[in-house]
C-alpha cells in the first residue's frame, strides 16, 4: 500500500507542477494519468469533473482526493491531495521571496505572458475533451465495426447536446441568468436522472 501512496503523491505532484491555470487545466494531465495507470476511465473522469464542479472547493483538489481515495483509501486521498498542492506551495514560497526584487523585470513579465497562453491552451483542450465525453457516444455504447459507415448524427448524444444548449440559452439570454449556478447544476442533475430512467 505504501508503494501506491508514493505513486499517488509522485503522479499528483507532476499534475500540480505543470497544470498552470487552475482546475480545468488539470484535465489533460488527469486524462493521461488515467490512461497510464488505469486508476479511472474517461467516463469516470467525466463523472469526477461533474461532481468536482458541483461541490465546494477547487476542482483539481476534489479530483485528486477522489482518485486517491478510490486507489489508496483515506490515506491515498490525503496523499494525492498533498501531492497536487505541494508544488504550488513550494513555488509560491519561492516567488514570494523574490517577487519584490524582480517585480519590474521584463523577463518575469515575459514568463507570465507565456504562462497565460499555455493556460488558455490547456483549458481549451480540457473543454474539447469534456465536450467529447459528455456529448458523444462512447465506443463501448456504440460499437462500430471496422469499415462500417455510420452517419455523423448517430455519433452524438442528442439529449446531452439539447440540455447543454438549453442551459447556455437560459444562462445568457433569459431572466434565469440571475439564478445562482447551483440551480442550473440541480436542474441538469434532475434532467440527467430522467434521461437515465
Amino acid at each position: 500500500m505504501i508503494v501506491i501512496w508514493l505513486h499517488l503523491f509522485f503522479e499528483f505532484c507532476k499534475v500540480g507542477l505543470f497544470s498552470v491555470g487552475g482546475g480545468l487545466a488539470t484535465i489533460p494531465f488527469l486524462t493521461d494519468l488515467g490512461e497510464r495507470t488505469g486508476w479511472f476511465t474517461s467516463g469516470q473522469l467525466a463523472d469526477m469533473i461533474a461532481i468536482s464542479e458541483s461541490t465546494p472547493g477547487p476542482m483539481g483538489v476534489n479530483m485528486a482526493t477522489y482518485v486517491g481515495y478510490t486507489s489508496g483509501g483515506v490515506v491515498g486521498g490525503v496523499v494525492a491531495t498533498l501531492g497536487l498542492i505541494f508544488p504550488s506551495i513550494v513555488i509560491i514560497l519561492i516567488i514570494a521571496g523574490f517577487l519584490q526584487r524582480f517585480r519590474q523585470s521584463k523577463a518575469v513579465d515575459g514568463v507570465f505572458y507565456g504562462l497565460r497562453a499555455a493556460s488558455v491552451a490547456l483549458i481549451t483542450a480540457s473543454l474539447l475533451q469534456v465536450a467529447k465525453i459528455a456529448l458523444m457516444f462512447h465506443e463501448s455504447a456504440h460499437e462500430i465495426a471496422p469499415g462500417q459507415f455510420v452517419p455523423v448524427y448517430e455519433l452524438f448524444y442528442w439529449p446531452a447536446i439539447l440540455l447543454a444548449a438549453a442551459v447556455f440559452v437560459l444562462m445568457k439570454f433569459t431572466p434565469a441568468k440571475k439564478l445562482h449556478p447551483i440551480c442550473f447544476i440541480g436542474m441538469a442533475a434532475i434532467v440527467g436522472i430522467i434521461f437515465q430512467m
